[in-house]
């Protein structure tokens, strides 16, 4: 069990304080669980605004979403909590805010909200990234689809595509389009992205971020609904929308939910929710097709841009107070207790558990 974080986060250039990759500590290192008192244990890795961060398979290196230079930048491990920067960064697109490594390790997708962009870059033997090659537009029709899905931008402007989210999948490589209200599926041939399909959530739900459930069906999380949508497989690999469920308590408008992620018995999903700072827990049911609510307790923390489960604990991520927190989670239920332990940690975006 990993009791080391690293922390993606905003420093000047994105209004925020941090200075890099940051580093925390969850409890002792001989902890089997990470629900200990927190440590804040400096900087792993100078950095412009590293919004998020993911690890290469197997590799020591990890990579980080530069959000505001719009760029993606390898760092390679030289030490337990020291990264230094592996090769030059690589442009990717305007707001890059999420980053996917393929399972094989030889590719990384990038989402880029400003501009809509999905980019695909080669990743060599020693994890360098390299060759960013764009995806068809998401504005543009699918293959046999002329219409465009999407809430209407303002004065009745066609809306705006905001790449938020890459998964890989047992269906495929799926991206997620907050702007557009899509979710995407594609084919990885060689060094392009073919688009296999793509999935029209509702008019204006903005869907944010998903995961995928041991049952095979994707959770998507929306930004400016409060709601989960459940999609799975049918036949042939096609994702098919089966239902879905508002977060109550919540007010459209006032609250944006943020990440979603699963207990590790993954009968519960734990959705942030920004605005009422809160965490929302949705049962799993069925053969996981359905999902019904179950509790909306405080976060703890000012802005619940990003958290992790480990084990019976979750960590939250408070971008504007400047804090990382952790609740014990009742595994019977699923909901998060009361704040256990706080310690701060400057404009936190992202939590990278350390590897085991």
């Amino acid at each position: 069990m990993p009791v080391r974080f690293f922390l993606g986060g905003y420093t000047a250039d994105m209004d925020g304080r941090a200075d890099g990759v940051g580093v925390v500590h969850a409890g002792a290192p001989d902890d089997v669980l990470a629900g200990g008192a927190l440590r804040w244990a400096g900087t792993a890795a100078a950095a412009a605004s590293p919004s998020w961060l993911a690890w290469h398979p197997t590799l020591d290196v990890v990579y980080a979403a530069h959000e505001a230079a719009g760029t993606v930048q390898a760092y390679r491990r030289t030490g337990e909590e020291a990264f230094a920067p592996l090769g030059a960064p690589v442009p990717a697109g305007e707001l890059v805010c999420h980053l996917a490594v393929a399972p094989d390790g030889g590719s990384l997708i990038a989402s880029c909200y400003g501009d809509g962009r999905v980019v695909r870059m080669t990743l060599d033997a020693a994890g360098l990234p390299s060759a960013p090659v764009s995806a068809p537009a998401a504005d543009q029709p699918a293959p046999g689809r002329p219409e465009l899905s999407g809430a209407p931008g303002r004065a009745g402007e066609p809306p705006t595509p905001h790449a938020h989210q890459a998964r890989f999948t047992p269906a495929g490589l799926v991206t997620i389009d907050l702007g557009l209200d899509l979710v995407r599926v594609w084919d990885v041939r060689g060094d392009a992205l073919t688009e296999r399909q793509r999935v029209a959530l509702p008019a204006g739900t903005g869907p944010r971020h998903g995961v995928w459930h041991p049952s095979g069906h994707l959770y998507v999380v929306t930004e400016h609904s409060n709601e989960v949508f459940v999609l799975r497989p049918a036949p042939g690999g096609a994702l098919i929308l089966v239902g879905g469920v508002p977060l109550p308590g919540t007010q459209v408008g006032a609250d944006f939910p943020a990440e979603i992620a699963l207990t590790r018995d993954a009968q519960y999903a734990v959705i942030g929710i920004r605005g009422s700072n809160t965490l929302a827990t949705v049962r799993v049911g069925g053969e996981g097709e359905s999902l019904a609510p179950v509790a909306l307790v405080e976060s703890g923390v000012d802005w619940p841009r990003h958290h992790v489960i480990a084990r019976d604990t979750v960590l939250v991520a408070g971008q504007r107070s400047d804090e990382i927190v952790s609740l014990t989670i009742d595994e019977r239920t699923g909901v998060p207790g009361r704040v256990r332990h706080r310690v701060d940690a400057p404009t936190p975006t992202c939590l990278l558990p350390d590897r085991a």
